[in-house]
């Protein structure tokens, strides 16, 4: 195998291996209310209703950015960067609902908590959850069984092509 074909095997099973960062009921990025998200001006992507506690890194990988207010989290591996936004105008909730459990630089893990979520205190605040990951690097996601509920750290949610 040469040198070429070996890094784009290890791109194409590493790109397969993205987890769902949360638990929720698995949406097109076109279904968010943002308009910034859902016309992919940022990149395509695709959205979770999140209902659960816990926000994971879906793969390895370095944070690039990470709002003090805990609302969205930039994260880069070797293949792509992407970014995971945890809920809709949630910036105005000034971190309120939000512990960041990162900090921009740091190294992570496949399922290492980057945040965690108060989100009856964001719902409380009239907020949505609908939470958008973005692929900021050119990648085109497929979503694989849209109103479906995932886990967090379920595999196989998006098809990254």
């Amino acid at each position: 195998m040469t040198a070429q074909t070996n890094r784009m095997f290890k791109k194409i099973l590493k790109r397969k291996d993205f987890f769902s960062p949360m638990e929720g009921e698995l949406m097109r990025i076109d279904q968010v209310e943002d308009e910034v998200f859902s016309t992919r001006s940022m990149g395509d992507g695709f959205a979770i209703d999140f209902n659960g506690v816990d926000v994971k890194a879906p793969t390895d990988g370095e944070v690039i950015m990470a709002f003090p207010t805990g609302h969205a989290i930039g994260i880069k591996n070797d293949n792509m960067e992407y970014l995971i936004h945890i809920g809709m105008d949630t910036v105005e909730l000034e971190g309120e609902g939000f512990e960041l459990c990162v900090a921009q630089g740091d190294r992570i893990k496949q399922g290492d908590v980057i945040v965690k979520v108060d989100k009856e205190k964001i719902l409380e605040k009239g907020k949505s959850l609908k939470s958008p990951i973005v692929f900021l690097t050119g990648e085109k996601i497929e979503v694989l069984s849209v109103g479906r509920y995932v886990k967090c750290m379920e595999k196989n949610i998006i098809k990254i092509k």
